[in-house]
């Protein structure tokens, strides 16, 4: 049976989130909201997703962190987020 969403554990620790900053510009990272990601999924699936030194991105997301007011976001994939500003992903 499903978890609830509410009952969902987290993508990544809250306490580890409030830790982390940005690469590039240092602002905090808050997690990218559901429909960010499904849309940054849809892309990569059609095969025009791509980051921000222009690299083609075709593997799924679980999630991502994004810099508050930020129009990049960070990808987390096997619960790893990728805190690397050229494998960034434009939204």
């Amino acid at each position: 049976m499903p978890t609830p969403s509410s009952e969902r554990k987290p993508l990544i620790d809250l306490d580890l989130l409030a830790m982390l900053r940005c690469p590039v510009d240092g602002n905090q990272l808050e997690l990218a909201p559901p429909e960010v990601v499904e849309r940054i999924n849809r892309a990569i699936a059609a095969g025009t997703q791509r980051d921000v030194a222009d690299q083609k991105v075709d593997r799924p997301i679980e999630g991502g962190l994004r810099p508050t007011g930020g129009s990049i976001v960070y990808p987390i994939r096997g619960g790893i987020p990728t805190l690397v500003a050229d494998e960034a992903l434009a939204v």
